[in-house]
């Protein structure tokens, strides 16, 4: 097999996309992997530049792959979603990831350690708590309207 240069991996709950290119742009590589396969697979390959939407498991399978040599770069989904080619399935979204990673002006997010989603979760949790909390309050205090009935007699 061909080693690729660039990888664009289409991360989901079971089965992920990854899509490699050579350095002419020539497709080396399309394969589904399952969740347990993905670090094998990604072990065997030479190091490369391998790109992936940015969501929260984002920052994991980043985390671990730069830990195996590779450079892993995270693209925002609005970023993404130009290159898409025909229908939206997982091999066209990893197609389009690989082609966006590749873009000179294109504008990736940082990888995020642990501490930091750690830091955001309770973030989002506190905010949330904020919001049902002057949900309720409000909900407690709003003045009742009287029945029409009553305003008749």
């Amino acid at each position: 097999m061909v080693q690729p240069v660039t990888v664009g991996l289409d991360i989901a709950k079971n089965v992920f996309h990854a899509y490699g290119v050579d350095a002419q742009g020539q497709k080396v590589l399309s394969r589904k992997l399952r969740r347990a396969q993905v670090e094998a697979f990604f072990a065997k390959l030479e190091p490369c530049l391998i790109g992936i939407e940015a969501c929260a498991t984002a920052h994991h399978w980043a985390r671990l792959l730069k830990r195996m040599g590779h450079q892993v770069r995270l693209i925002p989904p609005a970023y993404v979603k130009p290159y898409v080619k025909t229908q939206k399935n997982d091999e066209a979204d990893a197609e389009a990831i690989c082609e966006a990673v590749t873009r000179p002006n294109m504008r990736f997010a940082e990888i995020k350690t642990i501490e930091q989603q750690s830091a955001l979760v309770l973030h989002r949790i506190r905010a949330t708590l904020i919001k049902h909390r002057t949900r309720m309050a409000n909900t407690a205090t709003m003045p009742r309207k009287a029945p029409i009935m009553d305003n008749i007699i």
